[in-house]
C-alpha cells in the first residue's frame, strides 16, 4: 500500500445486506490483499421484514448481518438510524466520523449520492461529510482523528438509473467479481429474511438470483463473467489516489 492509507476498508451503507448485494466482491478481493474489512449499517433494517416487529426484524437482520460478516471474519456494526426514517442529523454525522476513526478506515464505500433509495441517499450523504471531516482534531467525538482524509468510493444501486429512472453516469471502473462470486452468494444468502419481502415489495421471486444477475448484467458491458461497477469520490476535499483500482489492477476493467 503506498503512502499513509491504512489497511482498513469500512463498508458502511444504510440496510443490512447492503453491502453484501453492492460491495461483497470487492470487499472479498479485497481482503485477500490484506485488508480489514469492517461493515456497517446506518439502520437496522427494521422496516425489512414480514409478520414481525420492528425490534424483532432488527435483531433477526442484526445476526444474519453479523453471519454474512463473519464470511470475511469482517467486523459488523449498526449506527441506530430507523429504516425508512433516516434523515442527516448531527448525531448521525458523529457517529459515522466516530466509527472511521475507531477503525482507522483507510477506504471507504458507500452508497451513490443519487442512489434509487432515500436512506441510501441520505446515507451517502452522511457519510461524505463524516469523511471529510474524520481528519480534523476539531471535530467533538473522543476517538483521535485519522492522519489523513480516507478514499472514498461509491457503489451501484439494482441498476445504472437514478430515482427517476435515468440513466446514471458511466462507472469510473468495474471490478471482475467472478472469481469470488460463490463468496458474494455465501453472504448474501445469509439474509434470509428478505426473501418474503423482496416478494412482497418488489415481487421478486428470487432476490438473490436478482442480484447476481446484476453482476451478470454488469459483467456482460465489461467481458467478464461477473462484475461490480464503482465511483471514486473525486470532489474537493478528498484525496483522489486510485488505491481500490491500483490494489486491484489484475480484476480492473476501465471505463467502457
Amino acid at each position: 500500500m503506498t503512502g499513509t492509507f491504512n489497511k482498513v476498508v469500512l463498508s458502511i451503507n444504510a440496510h443490512p445486506d447492503d453491502a453484501e448485494a453492492w460491495n461483497a466482491g470487492v470487499l472479498k478481493l479485497l481482503k485477500d490483499k490484506g485488508y480489514k474489512i469492517v461493515i456497517a449499517t446506518l439502520t437496522g433494517g427494521d422496516l425489512g421484514g414480514c409478520k414481525m416487529t420492528m425490534e424483532e426484524t432488527a435483531r433477526v437482520r442484526f445476526e444474519e448481518a453479523k453471519k454474512a460478516a463473519a464470511v470475511l471474519n469482517a467486523e459488523y456494526y449498526t449506527l441506530g438510524g430507523v429504516d425508512g426514517f433516516l434523515f442527516d442529523t448531527r448525531e448521525l454525522r458523529l457517529k459515522v466520523i466516530s466509527l472511521i476513526r475507531k477503525v482507522k478506515a483507510g477506504i471507504i464505500f458507500t452508497h451513490l449520492p443519487n442512489d434509487y433509495h432515500s436512506d441510501h441517499r441520505t446515507t451517502s450523504l452522511i457519510v461524505e461529510a463524516a469523511a471529510m471531516v474524520s481528519s480534523l482534531d476539531t471535530v467533538l467525538v473522543p476517538e483521535p482523528p485519522v492522519k489523513i482524509t480516507p478514499l472514498l468510493y461509491h457503489s451501484s444501486p439494482f441498476t445504472l438509473c437514478d430515482p427517476l429512472g435515468q440513466q446514471i453516469a458511466p462507472p469510473h471502473f468495474y471490478v471482475d467479481v467472478t472469481s469470488v462470486i460463490e463468496t458474494k452468494k455465501q453472504m448474501l444468502e445469509c439474509h434470509i429474511s428478505q426473501i418474503d419481502l423482496m416478494k412482497h415489495m418488489h415481487k421478486m421471486d428470487d432476490f438473490f438470483g436478482f442480484v447476481v444477475q446484476g453482476n451478470r448484467n454488469y459483467g456482460k458491458m465489461a467481458g467478464v463473467d461477473y462484475a461490480e461497477v464503482y465511483w471514486q469520490h473525486l470532489g474537493g476535499g478528498f484525496q483522489k489516489e486510485p488505491q481500490v483500482q491500483t490494489d486491484l489492477k489484475e480484476f480492473l476493467i476501465e471505463k467502457i
